[in-house]
């Protein structure tokens, strides 16, 4: 039966493929990411109710997000829509989830290259790097998602070291058999010096679900690579699902490169980020434990 679906599918594309052929041929889709967080993981245990609610609240705005995908047959940009920020969403937790969101980000899949806008820290980059390569294991399941006929495609992705949505509290056995787990061949996990408590896997599985009546090889973020828009993507925690769709609408939008920033492979932006938690840990780390008396 998903073999009959796949080939209706595929007649159907190239029936209406001449809708996408013209040279001007541009889309919208605007996507809905939702990242989830247990707070008992993180501490949350001894938490009120009402102490849990609030902190779910103000989190609601780095958890949840709206991002619109703005493509040709071979570019997009793909960018958050702006929001008012939660109260203190400056300080604290928040100031430093702000340094690891990235800005606009374009992408051209002929080519292969993405481009990020990055600000941290008050310094702008410009992340310019090849589009990470996922090596697609295609299925016949299949499931509408809005009018859309959509296959499903699953890939092994390995984690950027500084993805927060992937981290994930270690437990106090752990803690202690880190430093020797480090340096055995078979360990599944991977951490920074300055994120002490605090480990990441070293690959999630995503799941996607693709559109051949969109055929275009695009998808939210870093994603695509399959033979049709990715209308709803899940890796690790975070799962973003198309909300609506326009094709060759009347005010088309000029998908501009980024041009703005300091340009930087994305493994020199991560060293950079290393250096800078680094020296906020020294930092942070002599006040607690400096000072007259060594109090702590």
């Amino acid at each position: 039966m998903s073999s009959i679906k796949l080939t209706i599918c595929a007649v159907f594309t190239l029936i209406t493929l001449s809708g996408f052929s013209q040279s001007d041929f541009q889309g919208k889709a605007t996507y809905i990411s939702k990242t989830s967080m247990d707070l008992d993981n993180w501490g949350g245990k001894d938490m009120s109710p009402e102490r849990k609610k609030m902190m779910q609240e103000r989190m609601k705005s780095f958890l949840e997000k709206t991002y619109v995908l703005t493509f040709n047959k071979t570019e997009s940009i793909y960018k958050e829509e702006e929001q008012l920020d939660a109260p203190g969403g400056g300080r604290g937790f928040g100031g430093m989830m702000k340094s690891f969101t990235g800005g606009a980000q374009y992408k051209n899949v002929k080519e292969s290259n993405i481009k990020q806008e990055q600000d941290f820290f008050g310094k702008q980059f410009l992340i310019n790097d090849s589009i990470p390569k996922l090596d697609w294991e295609m299925s016949g399941e299949t499931k509408q998602i809005g009018k859309y006929m959509c296959f499903k495609a699953t890939a092994m992705k390995p984690v950027d070291e500084f993805d927060w949505t992937n981290m994930r509290r270690k437990g106090p056995k752990k803690e202690k058999e880190d430093v020797a787990e480090v340096k055995k061949d078979s360990v599944k996990t991977t951490t920074s010096s300055f994120m002490e408590g605090i480990e990441m896997p070293k690959e999630v599985e995503v799941t996607a679900w693709y559109t051949m009546e969109i055929p275009v090889s695009n998808g939210p973020g870093e994603f695509c690579g399959l033979p049709g828009l990715i209308l709803e993507v899940s890796s690790g925690k975070t799962t973003v699902l198309c909300s609506s769709i326009t094709i060759n609408p009347e005010e088309k939008e000029e998908i501009k490169v980024p041009s703005k920033g300091k340009e930087v492979t994305k493994q020199e932006y991560q060293d950079i980020v290393k250096k800078k938690m680094e020296e906020m840990r020294e930092m942070y780390g002599g006040r607690r434990g400096g000072g007259k008396g060594g109090r702590r």
